[in-house]
């Protein structure tokens, strides 16, 4: 599973969208008489990723109300689904074994967490957590190898118990990582939370992207935003334009973080094994109708492997994924 920083004041992962054309473009409010739009642009970070979203408005004002609304909305989410912050929820939970009266939020999150892990055969998986911590530890000479049966057996989505009046994990020792879909699922409600204010055409890129609309200066509205994915930096070749509208796209990459100096041992970890992914596909960059599942579905990519994600897919409509395989050729899967 993918993780959102190293350390804890470690460097956030790598990311590998580009966006082509919509910091011009910017976003639009409808039902503006704009004679002479500005540029309004608000960056910042979520969950340990740079964030950044383009209001065009002539109406400074305007701009400033709405980020200010976005960066209220943003530090709430973090409150929920922060592995470090001491305020969150699921540092609560992960500290306590149990979180009484959940967010609806971390109840609908893990909801789909479950989902995710029940169609990829338990390729995603956030418990994955004290794994991660015991590689962590292992990288700065604190861990022993031996302490890895004691890690893999404190995981296992299975022994985490889901109602809406407490979320509570059934062996002890547990612990969670949201950070392979949580910021999936800030962007989404970041984005209905412009489309609530009006905004229709729109790109929000807070760690992995949406796209609404059409931008305005394209004069063709069947078209959307032109995005470049290349979800493997290794392979820079392997890379393809894509017009995104009214969908959303994360990517994954094996070697995007790693645990050793090297570069070699991936910060992504198979739930089964426990082990560094060391599969066919060195990046994924899915495409779906929520970024949140755009997300989730991208960290299990790289675990489930090509023939496994196909048909994942194939059971979800409008998904696809943009693949690159480590012999070096790349291509479209349900596409």
């Amino acid at each position: 599973m993918r993780q959102g920083a190293f350390t804890r004041n470690g460097v956030s992962r790598r990311r590998f969208l580009k966006i082509c054309a919509a910091g011009a473009a910017g976003l639009a409010l409808p039902g503006t008489a704009i004679a002479t739009p500005s540029l309004h642009r608000w960056s910042g970070v979520a969950l340990g990723a740079k964030a950044e979203i383009n209001l065009q408005l002539e109406d400074a004002a305007s701009a400033q109300r709405l980020f200010d609304l976005i960066e209220a909305e943003v530090r709430r989410l973090e409150r929920i689904f922060s592995l470090y912050r001491q305020d969150s929820e699921l540092f609560r939970l992960n500290g306590t074994g149990k979180l009484e009266a959940p967010s609806l939020e971390m109840v609908e999150l893990l909801g789909l967490s479950q989902r995710l892990h029940r169609v990829t055969g338990g390729a995603f998986d956030p418990t994955v957590q004290p794994l991660w911590d015991h590689y962590a530890r292992r990288a700065v000479g604190k861990a022993a190898a031996s302490d890895f049966e004691t890690a893999k057996e404190r995981t296992g989505l299975g022994g985490v118990s889901v109602e809406a009046a407490e979320i509570r994990y059934l062996k002890p020792g547990m612990a969670m990582t949201l950070n392979g879909i949580a910021q999936g699922f800030i962007t989404d409600r970041i984005t209905a939370l412009l489309v609530a204010e009006g905004c229709t055409d729109m790109v929000v890129d807070l760690g992995e992207v949406a796209g609404r609309g059409t931008p305005e200066d394209t004069g063709n509205f069947e078209a959307g935003w032109p995005v470049t994915l290349r979800p493997d930096a290794n392979h820079p070749e392997g890379k393809v334009r894509i017009s995104l509208k009214d969908k959303a796209v994360a990517s994954s990459a094996r070697l995007g973080t790693t645990f050793d100096q090297g570069g070699t041992r991936s910060h992504i970890l198979d739930p089964r094994s426990g082990l560094p992914v060391r599969g066919g596909l060195t990046g994924a960059s899915v495409v779906a109708s929520s970024a949140a599942l755009a997300d989730g579905l991208s960290t299990a990519a790289l675990v489930c492997g090509e023939e496994k994600l196909n048909a994942v897919l194939a059971g979800m409509p409008d998904t696809s994924a943009f693949i690159v395989r480590s012999n070096g050729t790349w291509g479209w899967l349900n596409g």
